[in-house]
């Protein structure tokens, strides 16, 4: 059985009811005296809060750092269909409520990836004055670009074939440890951290349940979300924002890039040729100090 190592993941959990008993796991790390700011990591698919580890580490001596699992993900409670609605507009009201659990006040930092861009940006269109200051990381706020085609492996997975092998066999989260570093193989032990949530069938329910959540077309549920994100993106076009962008990435690739640079124009890019989906991973000597430095201007 996998099992996440202490030494790479060793901070205090936290949870929070976000309503009919299902408990979200988060981490609420920060320094012993003044906090310099907030920064809310919010991870994606299928990863979790152990994704921003080395930059909770680095930041929580200066900021507090609060990277929650979604529910279904991580270290969260994992609910069957009767108990949770696994869609977009749970996933933000959800992240909302934890926010204002938390009594964040001051304008905080907001880090995403993956899904979590959908997730993050959804929450801040609606919340745009909490906004300080924006950390990007190979994902999107808009609808899949027209220049791209959605990659055969996320297709597959919406079928009742890939739902059996995402369920049955882990693919979706194991595939993402095999491919999402392509600077060098994932160490074993950080292998074992992304995947230990996900043991059996009913665990990797939200691993399959975000795949099929993802609105393509108008009239899709959470389509409306996805407009009114991406439309929303105009108000955050002077919001300081760092990308960092592993060009290696299958999916979040450079169509999705040149989508940020058009609606972020004055954005500070670090594009990292070599590096892939996990770019945090495969970038985290570069990456890790730049994001810091970026965060501590504010």
């Amino acid at each position: 059985m996998r099992r996440v190592d202490p030494t790479l993941f060793p901070f205090a959990p936290h949870h929070f009811d976000r309503g009919g008993g299902v408990k979200m796991h988060y981490l609420d790390e920060r320094p012993t005296g003044d906090v310099a700011g907030t920064v809310l990591m919010v991870h994606g698919n299928p990863s979790w809060s152990f994704y921003w580890r080395n930059l909770v580490r680095e930041l929580s001596s200066t900021h507090r750092c609060i990277a929650p699992d979604h529910v279904g993900m991580g270290l969260s409670d994992k609910p069957g269909d009767d108990a949770y609605d696994y869609s977009l507009e749970q996933r933000v009201d959800d992240l909302g409520k934890l926010i204002d659990s938390l009594d964040v006040r001051a304008p905080l930092t907001l880090a995403v990836h993956d899904w979590g861009g959908m997730i993050g940006f959804a929450w801040a269109a609606r919340n745009p004055e909490r906004i300080a200051r924006l950390v990007i990381l190979n994902t999107a706020a808009f609808p899949l670009p027209a220049s791209k085609k959605l990659p055969w492996q996320l297709k597959l997975t919406r079928t009742p074939v890939g739902a059996a092998l995402v369920r049955g066999m882990n693919a979706f989260a194991w595939g993402a440890t095999v491919t999402g570093m392509t600077r060098t193989a994932m160490p074993r032990a950080v292998q074992d951290g992304y995947l230990a949530p996900y043991g059996n069938w009913g665990d990797r329910i939200a691993t399959l349940r975000f795949v099929q959540d993802i609105p393509l077309v108008a009239g899709a549920r959470g389509f409306g979300i996805v407009e009114s994100t991406a439309a929303a993106l105009a108000g955050f076009e002077n919001v300081p924002a760092f990308i960092g962008w592993g060009a290696r990435d299958f999916v979040f690739d450079d169509h999705f890039l040149a989508e940020w640079k058009k609606r972020l124009p004055h954005a500070q890019v670090t594009y990292l040729r070599d590096a892939g989906h996990y770019v945090l991973e495969d970038a985290a000597a570069e990456l890790v100090p730049a994001i810091a430095a970026f965060v501590r201007e504010g």
